[in-house]
């Protein structure tokens, strides 16, 4: 019997806007840009533009959903309610490994930065420190989850504010292009697409989280027009910082030149640009990424977790619990933090192979969602203005997608097809071989919120 008590519509837009940056990590700009740099030709910025482009038309795949289906499963309620129930389990499944790995990437991320800060501190004690934080925000309020978030983000905004006035500064004495209005980093007469394409790929996973927020459509207030605006309003301030940034950065090192390495070049910048004091106020606001991240990621799974408790595909007794004084998934919560304690055993290469797969299979069916639901059952593409919303633009970015699983690499597309195929067999024992229908979801629970 599952409890009574539901979550709480409490969040607000700018709320929702915040957890989704947070989980984008504005600084992670600094963190791809030498490789992307490199492999451009020092048009770093312009491949943010192509990124950006290909997943708007995603983010609005994403708010069409929402308006359709205003729940916290996301793509697996999507998939479930237009396509097929045992498909969405599937598509859920498979989209855990993005929403539940990546609480870890991020204390795993934490682990790294601040053992190479303190190496005499044995590292296990930042993974548990970083998660009972993590955690205890998460169990107490969305609320406090949100609103710390919120101090968080801005810190980094405030960090990527102070790095582009003292770049500026540096181009106004001569440094880099000299310039700090120039075409260099958007455009020159040689620049190849092919490697900008190459580059946006690349990039187009900075963009991973902007989806994570339809998860909070039961803790919002008024969701099917709060939600669509978030989605889209995460993806494109997310892509303006981004763009912004990443000008700047390009047009103080129009190269890669001054790296000694370009695969991890953000310490560098940060020094090159303002020295030892801004380097070390610009790793305070690489800590604060991970952490706004790691918060908005365990939020979201948290819930994605709790649908598919609250359909009973997975234990409803545990996974469909709410407290009824935080009004939180306090189970999900602590589950979600026994995870990430493995941060202590894995490596990044590792860790970050597993969420790549979860993210493009969401991708991808929320925009087969949209053509099955207004195409083919509703009919509303028969209009110019529907066949370009609801056919033309969600095959856009279907192919956007598509790119990007042609750039997967080979371990994220093996530990993904594990995964996957340890999901079907779990169907297929919860199913008895199909012969039983998947649960279904029943939208009274959600009313009551």
């Amino acid at each position: 019997m599952r409890n009574e008590a539901g979550l709480s519509r409490s969040l607000k837009l700018w709320q929702i806007i915040m957890l989704g940056i947070g989980y984008m990590t504005p600084m992670v700009v600094f963190d791809t840009f030498g490789i992307v740099s490199e492999q451009t030709g020092g048009h770093v910025p312009m491949a943010y533009i192509l990124a950006i482009v290909a997943m708007l038309f995603t983010a609005a795949s994403y708010g069409k959903m929402v308006k359709a289906f205003p729940v916290a499963g996301s793509a697996y309620t999507y998939t479930q309610k237009t396509m097929n129930p045992n498909l969405g389990f599937l598509v859920g499944w498979s989209s855990l490994l993005d929403y539940l790995f990546l609480p870890m990437i991020n204390t795993l991320l934490t682990r790294i930065y601040l053992s190479a800060l303190f190496p005499e501190v044995p590292s296990w004690i930042w993974v548990i420190g970083f998660v009972l934080l993590v955690t205890i925000i998460n169990m107490i309020s969305v609320n406090i989850t949100a609103n710390f978030n919120t101090f968080l983000v801005m810190f980094q905004m405030l960090v990527i504010t102070i790095f582009i006035i003292l770049v500026i500064k540096g181009l106004i004495q001569g440094e880099g292009t000299g310039e700090i209005a120039t075409i260099q980093p958007f455009f020159q007469p040689d620049m190849q697409l092919s490697t900008l394409i190459a580059g946006a790929t690349v990039l187009c996973f900075s963009f991973l989280g902007f989806d994570a927020v339809t998860t909070l459509s039961e803790e919002t207030q008024n969701p099917t027009k709060t939600i669509p605006r978030a989605i889209f309003l995460t993806a494109l301030i997310g892509g303006i910082l981004f763009i912004l940034a990443s000008y700047f950065t390009q047009s103080f090192f129009p190269d890669v030149s001054r790296f000694n390495d370009p695969e991890a070049a953000s310490p560098e910048i940060a020094l090159f640009v303002g020295g030892k004091l801004f380097q070390a106020v610009f790793l305070a606001g690489t800590f604060t990424g991970t952490l706004a991240s790691g918060l908005a990621s365990h939020a979201s799974v948290s819930r994605l977790l709790y649908v598919m408790g609250r359909d009973n595909v997975i234990p409803q007794k545990f996974f469909g619990y709410i407290h009824p004084r935080f009004r939180t998934p306090i189970y999900n919560v602590l589950f979600v933090g026994g995870i990430s304690l493995s941060a202590i055993f894995f490596d990044l290469v590792t860790a970050t192979s597993l969420i790549n797969f979860g993210a493009l299979i969401a991708f991808t069916f929320v925009n087969l969602c949209v053509i099955v639901h207004y195409v083919v059952r509703e009919k509303r593409h028969k209009t110019v203005k529907g066949f370009f919303i609801y056919l033309l633009a969600p095959v856009i970015g279907a192919l956007s997608v598509a790119v990007l699983w042609f750039n997967l690499d080979s371990s994220s597309l093996t530990l993904g097809l594990v995964w996957a195929a340890v999901g079907l067999g779990y169907l297929l024992y919860r199913t008895k071989m199909f012969t039983s229908k998947t649960p279904q979801f029943h939208f009274e629970e959600a009313s009551d919120l």
